[in-house]
């Protein structure tokens, strides 16, 4: 025999229809969210094509009202950074970079055609380089590309890093190897072969 109360007839309705509006509220209120999330991201990516600081605080304002009402969106959090990033607010951009990242970000970032997890890695390390943590940066950029080894905007941030801290011969053999993979050239496509062999032969004499 179980145990409790059973509800039949109009009190079972009544739960019925309580539970249908809670669950109405609640994708009410997530369909705001994303509306509100879609209108932040419009205006930030307008803000930073015409280099506008009124549109991207415009878009700051609504991204800091989302993250505080929804601070276990990875979304809105990645978004945050890069708005604070757009800025030029970069000290600020970090704690929303590291949150993002540990709250299973995913997904294609369409205005970059990068992963977003590897520009969350590009922000933020290339955020701590112009702060000149040079060791933080080199951190997270190895970091992202242990996820994403083939990502060149993240090898050549780490190239850049490396050139501060005095690790010439890794950054150099970064820069020439990105430059000589991707050059349409015909001049350097001529001393492709040669060229990337003296990358990891940067030392040597004959």
């Amino acid at each position: 025999m179980e145990s409790g109360v059973r509800t039949s007839g109009p009190e079972k309705a009544i739960c019925d229809r309580m539970g249908d509006q809670h669950i109405e509220k609640r994708i009410e209120k997530q369909l705001v969210m994303q509306d509100r999330l879609a209108e932040a991201i419009q205006l930030r990516e307008t803000g930073r094509a015409k280099q506008d600081q009124a549109i991207l605080e415009e878009a700051r304002t609504i991204l800091l009202e989302l993250v505080a009402a929804y601070p276990d969106e990875a979304e809105i959090t990645y978004q945050t950074a890069i708005v604070h990033d757009n800025l030029g607010l970069e000290r600020e951009s970090i704690p929303f970079y590291i949150q993002t990242l540990t709250q299973g970000l995913s997904g294609l970032d369409t205005a970059t055609g990068l992963m977003k997890r590897e520009r969350a890695f590009l922000g933020l390390g290339s955020t701590y380089r112009g702060l000149g943590e040079y060791q933080q940066a080199e951190k997270t950029l190895r970091q992202g590309l242990t996820e994403f080894p083939d990502s060149r905007p993240l090898q050549v941030f780490l190239a850049l890093t490396l050139y501060n801290t005095q690790q010439y011969k890794e950054a150099m053999e970064l820069a020439l190897t990105n430059l000589l993979e991707t050059t349409s050239d015909e001049k350097l496509q001529y001393y492709k072969r040669g060229l990337l062999f003296y990358t990891s032969h940067l030392d040597e004499t004959w």
